[in-house]
């Protein structure tokens, strides 16, 4: 295991959930950044260099050493420190030509890293010179094949440190050899477990739950983190900010990596308010911030708050306006204003800029579907697809799509994919209830209204399709129960209600209790229906009705129990209500 060497920096007595001692861990994490930028490997760096600066400052006696020089590295020093002045300006193939021959591990490092890099430039200016932001691009990166050849060698020979090994793994990955990659990442991570980079890419590869249980990591503090971070993309939300409250705890509370992870976590759970308040706290923290913003403002657009996305789109724009994050905003901005053209512009801005940035092709698929460009819809969510397979909103917009070129079948195949992805998404459920409904699989549809209904239904329209699918059925008995759940939850939110449904289901109600002769139940139901324009004439016609019947001495009928009456604060003149057992809806649920 000579060729090791440079692997030795595991998280060294510190066990997964062990942060006893944080200053061995500010080492460490110092030490790493160190060594991740001495490989240009920035992002690592910087990722280690932010936990660091979390944590409370050593003094001068116990910072790291630098890392100690070895023959091989004193003999390689000035191609390295050549080869890397030209790296860090992006002249990758220039960097590589010198540090051919290199035989330090640091050295042969920024060679493959080099060759690499030149090769996914090479392939990023063709297709941005070649191809339409939407065409499929069949550019590849020509580096690859030989990198793979190489290195695999190297490996048999157990010749790669951490950092080769991540190297790599990712090369591996870019060849689509996903099974592979994930073990030799896996690998990385033993031997270097402190290397962030190692751990991001496992996240991107692991598609469920099942695969992480299989996996043999290291047991280090890392797998913390690790372990956070791949729930919050797995939708476990609970677990996720569990481990982050736990590092929280911990010692890290000064962490804006971790507060930004929090709030995309609530993102991910639709708790908007909660969100949007971690994400100010954070903008004050770190004014300056690009990462994540493009989720902020994803926040501040389903809450349609114009003034404050457009703060943010100029704000952004002067920090930085040609970074993908700051792009995503303005076409946020400018869809939000209903510019659809000028929106679908700044995203294909981004995706020039990133051609694997998740978050704009679904956002240009949003786009053209609002601009009823159905196939460039299409191609943007099937980008987005390849990209990230776990991103449901991509799902959900491609059964959106196949909903309006009417291929139910299609539909159905979409909708479920973004179930499966977000189980308990009200959302989804609705969607596929709708399916199966044009589908005529009704059985089907009344399961899936009842589970999105009983998982919190975001948007209150599932009790209404439920009752209305019991309406065809003739099940008149159920139809009214639903309405009137649908009822009692629209004014329990204490919402302004602007619901067209509202008025349906008081018009139902008010002709079922009149068949069922329940005539106060039925006044009081056509009174309300008196309050809305669609169905204040019937209203009207059937208290007339109810009038002349009691005058004709027409008792209540009482031998047919209601399902229950109104609750008592929307009956029109306060008379006490009859509230028998809710009906037994066994029958629907799934």
């Amino acid at each position: 295991l000579a060729g090791r060497r440079g692997g030795g920096m595991a998280a060294s007595g510190l066990s997964s959930g062990d942060f006893s001692d944080l200053r061995e861990i500010k080492k460490q994490l110092l030490s790493v950044a160190e060594r991740s930028r001495e490989r240009g490997l920035q992002h690592s760096g910087k990722w280690a260099s932010e936990l660091a600066f979390a944590l409370d400052p050593l003094p001068l006696s116990e910072l790291p050493p630098p890392p100690a020089l070895t023959e091989e590295d004193a003999r390689d020093l000035d191609a390295y420190t050549l080869a890397k002045s030209y790296f860090d300006l992006k002249e990758y193939d220039r960097a590589a030509y010198f540090l051919r021959g290199c035989k330090s591990q640091k050295a042969y490092f920024l060679y493959m890293y080099s060759r690499y890099l030149s090769g996914e430039k090479k392939k990023d200016d063709e297709t941005v010179d070649s191809l339409g932001p939407l065409e499929k691009g069949q550019v590849k990166n020509e580096a690859l094949r030989e990198l793979r050849v190489e290195l695999s060698k190297k490996h048999k020979a157990r010749e790669l440190d951490g950092f080769g090994l991540y190297l790599y793994g990712v090369v591996l990955r870019k060849l689509d050899l996903v099974k592979e990659a994930i073990d030799v990442f896996v690998e990385a991570a033993h031997v270097l477990p402190l290397h962030w980079g190692a751990w991001l890419e496992l996240c991107n590869l692991i598609t469920d739950k099942e695969m992480l249980k299989f996996l043999s990591l290291p047991d280090t503090w890392m797998k913390e983190f690790f372990l956070a971070h791949i729930y919050t993309e797995l939708q476990l939300i609970e677990e996720a900010l569990q481990k982050y409250q736990s590092l929280i705890d911990a010692g890290f509370s000064k962490s804006t990596y971790i507060i930004s992870q929090i709030a995309v976590a609530y993102h991910n759970i639709r708790d908007i308010d909660k969100a949007l308040s971690i994400f100010n706290e954070l903008r004050k923290q770190d004014p300056y911030r690009i990462e994540n913003m493009d989720t902020f403002s994803n926040l501040l657009y389903v809450r349609s708050m114009k003034p404050e996305l457009s703060y943010l789109a100029h704000n952004l724009c002067e920090i930085d306006k040609y970074r993908v994050e700051t792009c995503c905003v303005i076409g946020n901005y400018y869809s939000l204003r209903s510019q659809h053209e000028k929106a679908a512009l700044y995203f294909q801005r981004a995706l020039k800029l990133n051609p694997r940035y998740l978050g704009a092709w679904t956002l240009m698929g949003h786009e053209y579907m609002e601009m009823k460009n159905t196939s460039a819809a299409i191609q943007a969510y099937r980008h987005a697809i390849e990209v990230n397979k776990r991103d449901y909103r991509a799902w959900y917009g491609l059964g959106q799509t196949y909903e309006i070129l009417k291929m139910p079948f299609y539909c159905l195949y979409y909708y479920r994919r973004a179930h499966q992805l977000r189980p308990n998404d009200s959302r989804m459920l609705v969607a596929l209830g709708e399916c199966y409904e044009k589908l005529n699989q009704l059985v089907e549809a009344k399961k899936c209204y009842w589970r999105a209904y009983a998982v919190g239904d975001v948007e209150k329209m599932a009790l209404v399709k439920l009752a209305k699918l019991h309406e065809q059925l003739n099940e008149s008995e159920q139809a009214a129960q639903c309405y009137i759940k649908y009822i009692q939850d629209i004014y329990s939110c204490g919402e302004i209600v602007e619901h067209l449904e509202v008025s349906t289901a008081f018009r139902y109600l008010a002709q079922y209790y009149f068949k069922c002769k329940l005539w106060d139940e039925a006044s009081a139901c056509a009174q309300k229906c008196c309050a809305f324009n669609d169905t204040r004439e019937e209203g009207k016609a059937l208290l007339r009705q109810i009038l002349q019947l009691r005058n004709q001495g027409e008792t209540s009928s009482t031998d047919i129990a209601a399902p229950f009456f109104l609750p008592a604060s929307l009956s029109a003149n306060n008379t006490p209500t009859r509230r028998v057992s809710p009906l037994n809806l066994s029958s629907v649920t799934p």
